[in-house]
């Protein structure tokens, strides 16, 4: 069994150990000059890979084992990327470690945790049958806030009052995942606010309303999805017990917690401060992180905090408000994150990384919109849409300054610049893991009852069948 153990290890190390011949950079002053993209071998995604097989298999095979454990699982395979890694490039790894943590993990946990208490804070009460047409109506108001108030903040404020409508429903699965097609993706399109792909576009030089360009591809896609979704929906609602319903009594519409919208407002504001005001940077352990960033997640702590002191139990309890969601999100994703270091590193290297072949076959529009997409629904699409943005403005205007280039690629180029904007805000539905809203109204629909399909499951039954081919369609119109 020790002799087992060791080979383990080994094997763990070779992964880091075989592309590292020649590397001698150890020093913290070569941290940040060093592109790791371009050394790390494709094989190091492995304990990325297995995290998201974790995430896939067991709650299937092992549903018990998963509930109890799955922090553990999530740690395990953290470990198993992070010690061969810091093993072998010590100061290198040490400094892409704490970066991911600081600029993009501590700041996406703040922001899902102040809208997910703010949003728990606004109860709306009273009586929806969870019809065909109301459920249909709630989606499209869903999917129009979505560019409004981002994806996560319309997911959190929604999934609730639309749990609730379709409680005494049997079938209701497929009202929960075309919440996260329409709510959680799609219907961030068309503002910089909606989806952070487009509020990093935003910061690189694409003007505020650009993003309204999208409104043709996001129209198409939700028309469609909507139409699908009223006929799939009658369709079962035909098969439900009625009964139920008529016993019902029947209240008016209320919504309690109102001042929380204030709070959801000064998160929005926080956002946009970030990316507009720039106020210099500070070091922490060694990451360069900008005063107004800091400053934004003080802000989003506070509305959260105040949403707190300020909102009465009585509220929360109507919303069955519970912590197990983002918890459940607070762990996987702090695995992810971790694991995912090679993955985005690689990407980021461009035709330098192991991941050349496929940045150097990008050239036409559709290229660009499967490319972006396919990567974005197991990758974090943020870094893949700056990715083919930046790999677009290197194809079209070399040499170029990049406030130059991007000035000539939003008039000049659009059907590439919306591909890459589609790609990766709409196919973050292709996956749970797509789009962080995804996991959090999975999480809250479980936790209200609801059995939600598997991490296959959702892909085969629904979104390979739904959205892979509305996709393949809006190719052929669009791209």
């Amino acid at each position: 069994m020790r002799r087992f153990g060791h080979r383990v290890s080994v094997l763990f190390l070779s992964v880091f150990f075989l592309p590292a011949a020649g590397f001698t950079g150890t020093a913290s002053a070569a941290a940040t000059s060093i592109d790791i993209g371009t050394i790390l071998p494709l094989w190091s995604v492995l304990p990325f890979a297995g995290i998201l097989l974790s995430i896939a298999l067991f709650p299937l095979f092992a549903p018990h084992f998963w509930h109890h454990h799955f922090p553990k699982v999530s740690a395990f395979w953290a470990l198993a990327l992070a010690v061969p890694f810091l093993i072998v490039y010590k100061d290198v790894a040490l400094y892409q470690i704490a970066h991911i943590y600081i600029v993009d993990y501590i700041p996406f946990i703040i922001l899902l945790w102040s809208l997910f208490v703010v949003s728990g804070g606004i109860y709306v009460k009273g009586s929806l049958k969870g019809t065909p047409a109301v459920n249909a109506l709630l989606l499209l108001i869903g999917t129009v806030l979505a560019s409004l108030i981002g994806t996560t903040g319309a997911s959190m404020l929604l999934i609730r009052p639309v749990l609730r409508s379709n409680s005494w429903r049997k079938y209701k699965v497929h009202t929960i995942v075309f919440f996260i097609f329409l709510i959680s993706n799609i219907g961030g399109a068309l503002t910089p606010l909606g989806d952070p792909p487009l509020f990093l576009g935003f910061l690189h030089g694409v003007p505020f309303f650009w993003t309204f360009k999208l409104l043709p591809y996001m129209a198409f896609a939700s028309v469609i999805l909507l139409g699908v979704y009223f006929i799939l929906d009658s369709f079962y609602y035909r098969k439900e017990e009625k009964t139920v319903l008529q016993t019902c009594e029947m209240e008016p519409l209320e919504i309690q917690g109102a001042h929380n919208f204030l709070f959801l407002g000064g998160i929005i504001g926080g956002v946009l401060f970030s990316g507009l005001v720039k106020m210099g940077e500070i070091t922490l352990l060694g990451v360069h992180q900008s005063i107004e960033n800091i400053l934004r997640d003080g802000i989003l702590i506070v509305m959260g905090l105040l949403s707190l002191v300020t909102t009465k139990k009585a509220i929360r309890k109507g919303n069955e408000f519970g912590w197990a969601p983002i918890l459940e999100v607070a762990y996987l994703f702090a695995g992810i994150f971790m694991t995912i270091i090679p993955a985005l590193a690689i990407l980021k290297a461009g035709e330098n990384g192991a991941l050349g072949f496929l940045i150097r076959s990008v050239d036409q529009p559709a290229h660009y919109f499967w490319a972006s997409g396919s990567l974005s629904s197991f990758l974090d699409n943020a870094p893949t849409y700056l990715t083919f943005f930046s790999s677009a403005l290197g194809k079209f205007y070399p040499g170029l300054p990049e406030a130059e280039a991007v000035a000539r690629l939003i008039v000049e180029k659009i059907p590439y610049l919306a591909a890459i904007s589609a790609g990766s805000v709409f196919m973050g539905a292709n996956t749970y893991i797509g789009n962080a809203p995804n996991f959090m109204v999975k999480s809250i629909a479980e936790e209200a009852g609801v059995a939600m399909p598997s991490f296959f499951g959702y892909m085969f039954k629904y979104s390979l069948p739904i959205l892979v081919v509305l996709f393949v369609i809006m190719t052929f119109v669009f791209f």
